[in-house]
């Protein structure tokens, strides 16, 4: 059955999975994260003038990020069935084009809920159409290298998160705020919309929204999958928002203690590509858990009043997990539940870490805010990767439950 132009195509000796239209796909997928990643992840460069401009306060301006996040996971559901049922090119043409309105909309606000929409809600949406759709795409394109592959698409979020925010400072130091903005929105959009004339459908992909979702999700499989997502969501983005400021309260300067968050992304690249490859030799599932276990236990190097290298090792061990849990994480649905549907599976997955940055950094924020310490921060978010390392443990491979294969 087909849905869309995208499916409505002669097949070619090019389209095999593993071969070279495979790796074209690959590289659309790696640009489209880097782009949308890099530009949601360096709104941190913009808060402070955003603030000032706006007249909200950081507290409040500080929303439109988490917002942003609820909406780039949170709308994974939509985009991840999207793509199985009207193709890759078309989510990801509609995410080039939100992401273009949206830092247009915010380019010019004079309100902060124009940024919360233009920036919350448009460059959210614009990455749930590229991260969700095209991880799952990916998939489907390879077999042999599937680990590697989403492996290095993934990478493309580490180093967006690296280098697009020290070039987005570097642009508001010159230009403003606003001008920036407006940059990032024309060559955010042009570099999507040459991204989404590259990706196509996995071999096979026609059949995908035949196969139906209701059965899987309800899986005691994947409801732990789901379950443990969420349990280590909760504490893994709480050291994103609040892990400079602790160090900063601790006597660190100001961009030593920002550049945690970037060892984090930095070390997240690692993660993806290194655990990718360990995964081939012990196992999916295996290294899937590991990345949890190892998640839970970098929270032990933050316990207690830790020097600044001990920081530092800390963010690196967090972003190899962390790293490790997002490019295992559609190889590990993909082996349990098969390749028809994954764009859905994975979608409604990733709600699990929507909520989990809802709930993580704002409470954590409260906590602080209420006793000026950190340490119970600290503890419950070790608790819950605890919990959610001995959920992910539960999880077992076997035959596809329900896969719909």
């Amino acid at each position: 059955m087909t849905t869309g132009p995208d499916r409505a195509r002669t097949p070619s000796p090019l389209d095999v999975q593993d071969g070279r239209r495979a790796w074209s796909v690959l590289a659309a997928a790696f640009v489209a994260m880097f782009v949308s990643f890099g530009v949601a992840y360096s709104f941190g460069a913009f808060l402070l003038p955003v603030s000032d401009a706006l007249g909200s306060g950081p507290g409040a301006t500080a929303g439109v990020f988490s917002l942003t996040l609820i909406a780039l996971f949170g709308l994974g559901a939509l985009s991840g069935p999207a793509v199985d049922r009207f193709g890759p090119r078309r989510v990801v043409l509609v995410g080039a084009l939100a992401l273009g309105l949206g830092l247009v909309l915010t380019s010019r606000a004079t309100a902060l809920w124009h940024a919360y929409v233009g920036h919350g809600l448009g460059v959210g949406l614009a990455v749930a159409c590229s991260y969700v759709p095209l991880v799952a795409v990916v998939g489907g394109w390879f077999t042999r290298r599937r680990t590697l592959a989403v492996g290095i698409a993934v990478s493309g979020i580490g180093l967006g998160t690296l280098l697009v925010a020290p070039l987005a400072a570097d642009l508001i130091a010159r230009h403003g705020w606003r001008d920036a903005y407006l940059v990032l929105a024309a060559v955010g959009t042009v570099a999507l919309v040459g991204c989404a004339f590259l990706v196509r459908p996995a071999p096979g992909a026609a059949q995908a929204d035949r196969a139906p979702l209701g059965p899987r999700l309800r899986t005691p499989t994947y409801r732990r999958l789901y379950a443990s997502g969420l349990l280590i969501s909760i504490g893994l983005f709480v050291p994103f928002v609040h892990l400079p400021a602790y160090a900063v309260s601790r006597g660190t300067g100001d961009v030593a203690a920002a550049a945690l968050v970037g060892v984090i992304g930095a070390a997240s690249i690692l993660g993806r590509l290194a655990l990718g490859a360990a995964a081939a030799r012990t196992g999916v599932l295996r290294t899937y858990q590991a990345c949890f276990a190892l998640m839970a236990g970098s929270f032990l190097l933050w316990l207690g009043e830790p020097g600044y290298p001990r920081l530092v090792v800390f963010a690196a061990l967090l972003g190899i997990g962390y790293g490790g849990f997002v490019a295992l994480g559609p190889t590990l649905v993909a082996e349990l539940f098969g390749l028809r549907g994954l764009g859905g599976l994975l979608g409604i997955l990733y709600t699990s870490a929507a909520v989990g940055s809802a709930i993580g950094p704002p409470a954590a924020g409260v906590v602080i805010g209420a006793t000026g310490e950190y340490l119970a921060v600290i503890v419950a978010a070790l608790l819950l990767g605890v919990a959610a390392t001995a959920m992910v443990l539960t999880v077992r491979s076997g035959p596809p439950e329900a896969a719909g294969r």
